[in-house]
Formats: structure tokens, sequence, C-alpha cells
């Protein structure tokens, strides 16, 4: 079993991942969605949490990520960022979604200097806009920003299109085509429900509406 595989049948076991084609979840953006994805339950379980922050390293190994200091993005990533900062011995800091209204009206926290090479540390990405926002800030800041490395990615086409126009690659652990691949496996969902979930990675947007859900 690949590392891909491992870690989705992972995701799955923790219950951090939760597949429900026949009653679908509501993300914030009125999207319906058969997944739900939430890695903080990680962070209370020691073995997932090693195990994810071990994938997390031997990627950045495997395909030679070069990273002078790693950054995470508030709020869900920050402690994966820490970990593998804390595991690969590099600096650390932790962009948030707004810049601050008071102090010194920070938008990254930390010490970060222009020319420094930062890899971006996502939990989720699913239309990639937050972690996007995040690349921009350290770019602004004069930081080399070539990679983002997450745990589980929707694989959304805006995602895709996003990063490559940002320049910016994505790489993650695991991601939606495997997971379902272990989960029809695993008997996790049936047979007949494989294709409600492929059907809605192809165009989430319009999913609930072609499944019956919305009229």
């Amino acid at each position: 079993m690949g590392t891909e595989a491992k870690v989705a049948e992972l995701l799955l076991r923790a219950g951090a991942i939760i597949l429900r084609p026949q009653q679908p979840f509501k993300f914030a953006s009125g999207i319906l969605s058969p997944i739900y994805c939430d890695n903080r339950l990680l962070l209370s379980k020691p073995p997932e949490r090693k195990a994810i922050t071990n994938f997390y390293v031997k990627k950045i190994k495997k395909d030679a990520l070069e990273a002078d200091v790693i950054a995470g993005i508030a709020t869900a990533s920050i402690p994966w960022a820490a970990l593998v900062a804390e595991n690969i011995k590099k600096p650390m800091i932790y962009i948030r979604k707004e810049q601050k209204d008071h102090g010194r009206e920070n938008l990254i926290e930390g010490g970060l200097e222009p020319g420094q090479k930062v890899l971006v540390i996502e939990d989720l990405v699913s239309t990639g806009g937050t972690s996007l926002a995040s690349v921009a800030a350290a770019r602004k800041e004069g930081a080399v920003v070539e990679s983002c490395l997450a745990i589980f990615t929707y694989e959304m086409e805006i995602a895709k299109k996003g990063f490559e126009e940002a320049n910016c690659q994505l790489l993650t652990l695991s991601n939606f085509t495997i997971l379902v691949k272990v989960a029809a496996k695993k008997g996790y969902i049936q047979k007949e429900e494989i294709n409600m979930l492929r059907e809605w990675s192809k165009n989430p947007a319009q999913w609930g509406r072609k499944m019956g859900f919305e009229q």
C-alpha cells in the first residue's frame, strides 16, 4: 500500500474524514458535499498525530523540498507546521487570515527575512483560497514560496487552477481520488455510492442539484 492510500485509510479510521453521500454536508460556501474532512481531530490522537507528522517529513525529504522556514496558516495548520518544524529543526512562522488591527499589526507572526525559502504547511485544501492568500502574503514580504504541502485535497478544479496561476506546486499526502478507492475497498461506502462521490469531484457546485438534493 502506497503512502497516499495509507494516509487515506488513517483519515477514515480516525474519523477525520466522513463520507455521507446520502446525507450531504453543507459547506460555508453553500456547496453540498458527500465528504467532510476535519484533520484537527488527529491532533487529539497521539498515534495518528505522530504518523501524519512522519508522513509530512518523509514527503519533504522524498521530494527534496528546500525550506529555510516552515509556515503554518491560522488556525488549523499551525500545530502541523510546528510539529514539522520541530522535527526537521527549522524556524517556523504563521500567517494570519487578516492583519491584526492593534500592536504591530502583523499579518505574519515570527521572523521572516527577504529571500528565505518558505514551505507552507496546510491541513486541508478545498478551493485553495486561504492557502494561496498565505503564499501571496509571504511573497509580499520577499520570501520565496515554491510549494504548499497539505494532508488532504478535495481536488477541486478551482484549487488546481489557482496554484498553477500562482506558480506554486501543491503537494499532498493523500487526495480525494485515492480516498474513494480506499473507502470502497475497506467498506466505508457502498458500491453504488462510488459514482456519487466521483460526480461531486467533477463539479462540486452543481452536484447537489444533479443528485436531487436541491430543487
